[in-house]
């Protein structure tokens, strides 16, 4: 009833120490060791995941891109593999691609989509064509055949060059004018007595004779320059008959090999195309196999079999294949690309260094990821592709644009200016699957407008599954196939069960099963290392305990450093007595992939005030927004709880003890609010008695994260000072079902040396601190007197009296000198 009390009692009994923890019974599993159960395919409890990445593996229409998230471990990548394999398995194998010269654009080469198979014949065959030739040709040029026609020709203009020279110079010799060859060319001289006149002979003569001389000299010179005027026509067309004969005996021979090339390739006109553009750029570029022909062979092997193919001149030739499939059954690629830049992503274009410059040609650009993807899936992690600079924004222009153009990132970055390539754009047909964190998809979904169009679909992977019969024997066979993978020893089924109770501890929740299954398989790889240092055949749930007891050993220094700072009351914990206006609130350090609980102390200071309510850690910004709301929450809930009828005359002060680094989070606002009451009432709290939980305006106590930590972090503080069986931990009773507690907490319980004790409300949690009744207002409104809640309101209503007095003085003209104002 309301006007009832109770009075100070003994620690309430805590739950029953089978509610702390959930152990897996060995016996229900079925089977005595992991070699008779026949391993799972797949995994289990991600139905949602693989429907998700089934279709979008098998799906048609563009943009179905895939972002598979979850935690790191669940079996993400294992079962994007999986399935695309199988998916792949039905996809036609996709075509060849290569590039080839643009006889007309060097610069400009083409790409060629060639059916499966083809490229690396292709390419062959073009290397066997230019070793023919370069063989074919210069022998060709060599054989008499081509001797007797170049002779006829060269004849054949000897002729019509010597002819009107030889006329001239007997029109000149009647008139007594000789014609001299100089290595200058020609020159006309009078002849005197048979002879070339003498320069002093001529100055001898009468003027008259000389005149005579001059003029006929002159007319001559007049014919003989009309005749060399038609020397370089007939020299050119001395060289297009040459050209001529070179380029129809070229033709032959370069067509005869040209139709063998044609015959290989008959069904691909795109082929026949390219072969037909080769032929001309043969012929008329045929003194590049008579260049070669040349060349002085330096190799050990004879010159019919030397590889002319790999001389640079040839390059034009080539044929530069992007990505090649080997004719067979039908697969689509799959590939992981691990380092998702720009150059791997789209390929790039190298250059070689030839005399202090860069060069470049069509057979220098090299394929990346999407090239060897392209017809089927391409797996990128999501973080990796973000911070590559350029890479994010490349790959989601070749998705859009549906094509793969080859552009370096300096080009972009204007930071060269080397001559290069603009090679054909490649025709793009992929699904791009990302796997990275849910906070990672959220930002890209709120950021990156793109991101949306293009990735239409997400794999989300559960953490954690229900622990149901059916759940827990899926796990077993999942942990068997791993074994069996792996090659590690067989389980017992006690050291399956001791592995699903480890399960359970990371899933934070005594009802789930965690699916972070490379957790898992840590703890069994180490437990097979100590079997096999046993000598054993099984991997014992000894075996198990001991794996994880190590594990947690390995990352306890800064545990047990804190831990030793409170055995040597170096950081002041009380966990005997009773103290008014102080309490143990506890949180959870991560170190690594380490987490541990650890109790701080928190104390509360009041005063008559102006209603403030000061949170320290928030003043000195070490508090962080979670935690400054739990407070705000507390001061909410005293004003409206207690004296309702008068202004709230208090000023209240809150701080972690002994606390050096940043605050957050709301679990520890029940703990303040429990401190806040004692300093109010007067009420000592029991030390021995550690609290988390969050607190809501109406006073209900809500769960919280890490509580078995919280509760493990307190027991071993108690543990090195001694457990007195008045020690326990308060604890929402929301958390119930999350407690999968250490053994010895277990033990411990069971002996009744300590106490796990769930309270819904605040007046549960302080009436179990104080061991003095909360009490309840009764009709009249009124709390019971000796009640908790009755000493607060008493309390704030004599605050609230004294500053009215106070005011009431203030305004006779009582005179206040400075620091003897309130506070306001």
């Amino acid at each position: 009833m309301a006007g009832k009390t109770r009075k100070k009692s003994a620690l309430p009994a805590g739950l029953s120490f089978k509610r702390l923890r959930a152990e897996c019974d060995p016996e229900t599993l079925g089977f005595d060791t992991t070699a008779s159960l026949k391993p799972a395919r797949g995994l289990a409890g991600q139905d949602r995941a693989i429907d998700a990445i089934k279709l979008s593996a098998n799906i048609d229409h563009k943009d179905f891109n895939l972002y598979v998230l979850g935690r790191e471990g669940t079996g993400r990548h294992t079962a994007v593999a999986r399935l695309l394999a199988e998916a792949a398995a039905t996809r036609p194998l996709p075509s060849d691609w290569v590039y080839v010269n643009n006889f007309d654009a060097p610069h400009k080469p083409h790409a060629m989509q060639l059916a499966p198979g083809t490229a690396a014949a292709l390419k062959l065959a073009m290397q066997h064509l230019v070793d023919d030739l370069a063989n074919d040709i210069p022998a060709l040029f060599e054989s008499e055949d081509y001797q007797t026609q170049r002779r006829a020709i060269e004849d054949e203009f000897g002729q019509k060059h010597e002819e009107p020279i030889a006329e001239f110079s007997e029109q000149a010799h009647a008139q007594n004018v000789a014609l001299l060859r100089t290595p200058m060319g020609f020159m006309l001289s009078a002849v005197v007595d048979g002879k070339p006149i003498k320069p002093e002979v001529y100055e001898a003569l009468p003027p008259e004779q000389r005149n005579e001389i001059d003029e006929k000299i002159e007319k001559l010179q007049e014919q003989l320059a009309d005749i060399l005027k038609h020397g370089p026509q007939l020299e050119k067309e001395h060289r297009q008959r040459i050209e001529e004969l070179h380029a129809a005996l070229a033709e032959q021979i370069v067509s005869i090999r040209i139709k063998e090339v044609q015959t290989q390739f008959k069904n691909a006109e795109n082929i026949l195309a390219y072969l037909e553009k080769t032929r001309l750029d043969m012929v008329s570029n045929a003194e590049l196999f008579l260049m070669s022909a040349t060349k002085p062979n330096g190799g050990p092997f004879p010159e019919v079999i030397h590889k002319h193919h790999q001389d640079p001149r040839f390059d034009r030739y080539a044929v530069n294949i992007m990505v090649s499939h080997e004719a067979g059954p039908p697969a689509a690629p799959v590939v992981t690309e691990d380092l998702p830049s720009v150059s791997h992503l789209t390929g790039r274009i190298e250059h070689i260094s030839e005399m202090g410059t860069l060069s470049t040609n069509f057979t220098l650009i090299k394929p990346g990821a999407l090239h060897r993807a392209n017809g089927g899936y391409l797996v990128i992690d999501a973080n990796r592709i973000l911070v590559e600079p350029y890479a994010w924004d490349t790959l989601k222009r070749c998705l859009q644009s549906q094509s793969i153009s080859i552009t370096s990132l300096a080009e972009r970055l204007s930071l060269s200016s080397t001559v290069t390539l603009e090679p054909d754009p490649i025709p793009l047909d992929i699904r791009i699957i990302l796997v990275g964190g849910r906070r990672l998809h959220m930002l890209l979904l709120h950021l990156d407008p793109e991101f949306g169009k293009l990735f239409k679909l997400e794999a989300d992977f559960e953490d954690d599954l229900p622990r149901t019969a059916k759940n827990t024997r899926a796990m077993a066979r999942l942990v068997a196939g791993y074994a069996a993978k792996e090659n590690l020893k067989p389980l017992t089924a006690a050291a399956v069960a001791a592995l699903l109770d480890h399960a359970v501890r990371l899933a934070d929740d005594s009802t789930k099963l965690t699916l972070e299954l490379s957790k898992l398989t840590d703890v069994m790889r180490e437990a097979d290392f100590y079997a096999t240092g046993q000598k054993q055949d099984l991997i014992s749930a000894d075996d198990i305990d001991h794996a994880i007891r190590q594990s947690v050993l390995r990352g306890s220094r800064i545990k047990e450093r804190m831990q030793e700072a409170v055995t040597r009351k170096t950081i002041l914990i009380d966990v005997k007595g009773q103290s008014v206006g102080q309490i143990n609130g506890l949180s959870v350090f991560a170190i690594g992939r380490n987490h541990f609980g650890r109790p701080s102390r928190i104390t509360a200071r009041v005063r008559m005030g102006t209603g403030k309510l000061v949170d320290i850690e928030r003043e000195v910004e070490l508090g962080g927004p979670l935690h400054s709301k739990g407070v705000l929450i507390l001061g909410s809930y005293l004003a409206s709880h207690y004296a309702l009828d008068v202004p709230i005359s208090l000023h209240a002060s809150l701080v972690f003890e002994q606390s050096y680094g940043g605050i957050d989070g709301d679990s520890a606002s029940s703990a303040e609010l429990y401190a806040l009451l004692s300093a109010l009432s007067g009420v000592p709290i029991r030390q021995g008695v550690a609290v988390t939980g969050s607190v809501n305006q109406n006073g209900d106590v809500q769960a919280i994260g890490g509580v078995n930590e919280k509760i493990e972090g307190f027991f071993d503080i108690c543990m090195a000072q001694g457990l007195t069986g008045e020690q326990g931990v308060l604890i929402p009773a929301s958390n119930i079902d999350h407690l999968m507690l250490r053994s010895d907490v277990v033990e411990a319980a069971k002996n009744g040396d300590f106490n796990v004790i769930p309270v819904k409300t605040i007046d549960q949690g302080i009436e179990a601190l104080t061991g003095v009744t909360a009490g309840r207002r009764g009709r009249n409104g009124q709390f019971p007197k000796s009640s908790i809640n009755g000493k607060v309101e008493a309390q704030l209503h004599a605050f609230a009296e004294t500053r009215r007095k106070f005011a009431d003085h203030n305004n006779d003209g009582l005179d206040i000198g400075p620091g003897n104002g309130t506070d306001q």
